[in-house]
């Protein structure tokens, strides 16, 4: 068992941990695809348990509560990712990126616009020209700052890059409305070095109720998949629908 603490800085709504860097503290001890369960609010700045073996991880809070479990799944747990554009195409794709114009979570680590470059990620997914409506791109380059000691990116941060490109999927889709991560299963196949360019990629998959299912992706400016991951976001409140006719 280690005792970690989540720093304000990896939030990701002002008052709780990022779903991905959360999900991708359970599943970094792991091999494989691994399942990380989210099941309640991620504290920030206290002490937390992460113990993990062979058969899985448990993230849990001050009170003994657990918070998150991570657990081993298998290659048909993850999404089969559409061919990522070019570089160009994803730069363009990140201009479109809907958070530009709207706030959203402003200081997210992931996605928030207020952080700054190697404080936090600055994922910026928006729309593929040409592409089904909520299949979004954008370029990433991993931070010096987050790097190890090997020079290569995290398990957590790749997490972490991944988480709300699938949320902004269908918001493009279908409209702003909240929404929380509650399970990530994600595989990492290759860590990007610092400073190595990078794609981000997302798409919806299917939506069930409160439950809605997004794949994301990883790839290096070549097209290598790097990482891949599925999502099942729980919406708190539903899409606007458009007017009758």
């Amino acid at each position: 068992m280690t005792g970690i603490v989540i720093a304000q800085q990896f939030c990701g709504p002002p008052t709780s941990g990022n779903g991905g860097y959360c999900a991708g503290l359970l599943a970094r001890n792991l091999a494989g695809p691994v399942i990380a369960v989210l099941k309640a609010r991620i504290p920030l700045d206290v002490t937390l348990d992460l113990s993990s073996d062979s058969a899985g991880s448990i993230l849990t809070g001050p009170e003994g509560e657990v918070i998150g479990e991570g657990r081993p799944g298998v290659p048909e747990d993850l999404p089969q990712p559409p061919t990522p554009p070019a570089w160009e195409a994803a730069l363009a794709a990140e201009a479109r990126h809907i958070g530009i114009g709207q706030r959203f979570h402003p200081i997210c680590f992931s996605c928030g616009p207020e952080r700054a470059e190697g404080v936090g990620l600055r994922v910026f997914a928006g729309q593929i020209e040409g592409a089904p409506e909520g299949h979004l791109a954008c370029t990433w380059i991993p931070h010096a700052n987050f790097a190890d000691t090997e020079g290569l990116t995290p398990v957590e941060v790749i997490w972490a890059a991944l988480d709300c490109p699938g949320f902004f999927a269908w918001v493009v889709r279908e409209g702003r409305h909240g929404a929380l991560l509650g399970t990530m299963t994600g595989e990492v196949l290759r860590r990007p070095r610092a400073g190595e360019p990078c794609i981000v990629t997302a798409w919806p998959l299917e939506r069930s109720g409160r439950k809605e299912t997004a794949g994301v992706a990883l790839f290096s400016a070549e097209g290598e998949l790097l990482a891949r991951a599925h999502q099942v976001w729980i919406f708190m409140s539903a899409p606007p629908r458009p007017a009758a006719a």
